[in-house]
């Protein structure tokens, strides 16, 4: 049985580990579709007989007929000959889970390619192909497409750009298929201002028509995609006005080199760096959220140079299991590519096995990391798992962060009598440190989590009128 846990819903003995995470992040930021299967309705007082819904203007009963899942909106047409025609010129809302058969759970996706999943398929179809659209928002995420649904494929494509579709999400399950492509049709959906793909080999951009274009599109979401430079090039190209750019896992090496003019300030520029390796960032960018620093595209003593960073980026939020060596040593030449970091948000993972305290003594003999001694005014440390080499790191900030004004350490909600003895230890030893900066306050408190826990998430992340999109100081 799948584990209710695994937002994936897929069952964790046939993916590797990393595919897993990988999976569940993907599913676990997808957006919330804007009509809900579980709201409540008040039926009328007995007695009271009179339809004075059905008396209301047309445009107010579109309006909500709209705000039902398609398969309610698609019943009210048999309630009376006023309401027969309202579902077909009112815009839908399409979500695949709420199709699912006998589907009171709108969240729990078929674990297995059958006759589930065939008939959310099936469903998908009849209603692309019945309703007129518009679709304000499409979210088709339960079906296990293959090479002999290619067809199929490029049809819902064709209708959804023919009839117009704002907001997409699209992703494939169970996971990449090798050879099989996005359709090219998805170029033509000039009306999508959001996109959100996921589990999926980009389309073949080399061969695409001149008029494939996304002129409206302002955010695009990529997770667990396979995809080579020039496709993302080629897909900022074609996007003129695109504001928000999330790649979260590319599952093929990729090294690109941003030259859209519409990423710019104040967008933020979200990146999964474990999967991704940017070769020569070009934009300006006020946040950067970031997970593991990757191997891949950085090595420990890298040096800062022109080709490797990102002298806008003023908000860093970093994820980092300091239980490991290799990802500690990545640490120092990954800040280094920031070099104008003013807040700097580090949230410490938990690792599934107990591993033993490794003190190293990368800090002692790190090189000057500009943005620590230059610009850092605010660290907030989230989840703090007590170890000492989490503290080593900590000090290094206070000993060499100049105009450091403000240390937030939120520790984990539970904590083991060893690692209550080093957070004692570790405090005391800041306590009586040689701060670089004269004005800077510490706070410390506990998590509202629950252990392993966290607060991020990518539609916070790409929020551009929120102050505080990692939740920094939740706890404050």
């Amino acid at each position: 049985m799948v584990s209710p846990t695994m937002p994936h819903g897929l069952p964790p003995d046939t993916l590797s580990s990393g595919m897993d995470f990988l999976l569940n992040f993907l599913y676990s930021y997808l957006p919330e579709p804007p009509v809900c299967i579980a709201a409540s309705l008040c039926c009328a007082a007995a007695g009271d007989n009179a339809d004075r819904v059905s008396r209301l203007p047309d445009d107010l009963l579109r309006g909500v007929v709209s705000l039902l899942p398609s398969k309610d909106g698609a019943r009210t047409t048999v309630l009376s000959s006023r309401w027969r025609g309202l579902w077909r010129s009112a815009p839908l809302v399409l979500v695949d889970t709420h199709l699912l058969p006998g589907g009171e759970d709108g969240e729990r996706r078929p674990a297995h390619a059958g006759a589930a999943s065939r008939a959310v398929t099936n469903a998908v179809s009849a209603v692309l192909e019945s309703h007129p659209g518009p679709f304000p928002f499409a979210s088709l995420t339960c079906s296990f497409m293959v090479h002999a649904n290619d067809r199929l494929l490029a049809r819902w494509f064709q209708l959804l750009a023919t009839k117009g579709v704002d907001e997409l999400v699209f992703v494939n399950r169970p996971f990449p298929i090798p050879g099989l492509r996005l359709p090219s049709a998805i170029f033509c959906c000039a009306s999508l201002r959001r996109l959100c793909i996921g589990a999926w080999m980009l389309p073949d951009t080399a061969a695409l028509p001149r008029s494939a274009a996304f002129p409206n599109l302002r955010q695009l979401f990529l997770s667990c995609v396979v995809m080579e430079a020039n496709d993302l090039d080629f897909v900022l190209a074609v996007s003129p006005v695109l504001e928000i750019l999330t790649v979260a896992g590319s599952l093929t090496p990729l090294r690109a080199l941003l030259t859209s003019h519409s990423l710019r300030r104040p967008s933020r520029l979200t990146m999964f760096l474990s999967c991704v390796c940017w070769d020569t960032w070009s934009q300006e960018c006020t946040c950067c959220r970031s997970a593991t620093p990757s191997s891949s595209a950085l090595k420990a003593g890298t040096r800062a140079s022109t080709h490797i960073t990102v002298p806008s980026v003023q908000m860093l939020a970093v994820q980092l299991q300091f239980a490991f060596c290799s990802e500690v040593e990545m640490l120092p030449s990954f800040l280094r590519c920031f070099p104008s970091v003013e807040t700097l948000v580090v949230e410490s993972r938990a690792h599934r096995e107990t591993l033993s305290n490794i003190n190293l003594k990368i800090w002692q003999i790190a090189n000057p990391i500009e943005c620590v001694q230059s610009h850092l005014r605010t660290l907030a440390f989230h989840e703090l798992q007590g170890r000492h080499n989490e503290f080593d790191f900590l000090m290094f900030i206070a000993e060499n962060a100049r105009k450091l004004e403000r240390m937030f350490i939120v520790m984990k909600s539970e904590l083991t009598y060893a690692e209550r003895q080093v957070v004692v230890a570790g405090v005391g030893a800041l306590y009586s440190a040689h701060w670089a900066s004269k004005d800077c306050t510490v706070q410390y408190t506990i998590s509202s989590l629950p252990v392993g826990g966290s607060s991020w998430n990518f539609p916070a992340g790409s929020e551009l009128s929120l102050d505080d999109p990692f939740e920094a100081f939740r706890e404050d």
